[in-house]
């Protein structure tokens, strides 16, 4: 059995998320049909990470086992492509060490949030449009406050599966470029909603309701409630997934 690391990206606009749910179409199935199809095997594929309805990836990395005869990459990755919805797109397919996992070999992750005050048909699509003007140096000043804390229960979806709640931001900041802001985040994983909770507490800190005490009341009180409400999903992208280099095997 060999395992290959798949890279894609996808508009999430169409899917339930990436995992598959009873109620809708994920982008896990839509790939695991193709993959089996093409290959003629019963193929699981197994993701780096959830993501929620609506988000959008623009590096996902997921792995799959194969026992069949040999193929080749560069060819299973243009008969995806073909396969594939056009809201699906296939980037790479690497081998990698068998006991190598998308999920929990992965060392890094970063996701990035889109917004704007402007109304742009243009940009509907994959920004957030919000109705002020936010303060980026308060939002700043509380995404170094982020990288003090380990447990961010207070930012996780409810009733999750999780065994711990601990997470290590490494960078979280926020980009300001005339009526479009973008925020970029990094941590070694993330719980569910995550991203989307912060930034929607962080607007709070960018429209004067929230100051640096509050923040860390709300980490510290490890309840979802106090946090701010979630931001909307179709603003929020998978950036990049990182691994150690050794993982890959080498032809």
């Amino acid at each position: 059995m060999r395992r290959f690391f798949i890279t894609l990206s996808y508009n999430g606009k169409n899917y339930v998320g990436w995992q598959m749910q009873p109620n809708g179409v994920s982008v896990q199935q839509v790939l695991q049909d193709a993959l089996s199809t093409i290959l003629r095997e019963q193929i699981e594929v197994v993701g780096a990470g959830r993501t929620d309805a609506s988000v959008h990836a623009r590096k996902m990395v997921a792995h799959f086992d194969f026992s069949g005869e040999s193929f080749d990459e560069k060819d299973l990755v243009r008969n995806l492509n073909s396969f594939l919805p056009r809201d699906i797109g296939i980037h790479e397919i690497r081998e990698v060490q068998p006991n190598v996992h998308a999920r929990f070999s992965a060392t890094s992750r970063t996701y990035k949030y889109y917004l704007t005050t402007e109304k742009d048909p243009f940009l509907h699509d994959f920004n957030y449009q919000v109705f002020f003007q936010p303060d980026i140096d308060t939002m700043n000043a509380l995404c170094k406050v982020l990288k003090e804390y380990t447990d961010f229960t207070s930012f996780s979806k409810l009733h999750t599966d999780v065994k711990t709640n601990n997470c290590r931001i490494s960078e979280a900041y926020w980009e300001q470029e005339d009526t479009r802001f973008t925020f970029t985040i990094t941590a070694d994983r993330f719980l569910r909603n995550m991203v989307r909770a912060i930034v929607g507490t962080l607007l709070e800190a960018g429209r004067g309701r929230l100051d640096e005490c509050g923040l860390r009341r709300i980490i510290e009180a490890k309840n979802r409630q106090l946090a701010g409400d979630s931001a909307p999903g179709h603003a929020l992208f998978l950036h990049n997934v990182i691994y150690p280099n050794d993982i890959w095997i080498t032809k």
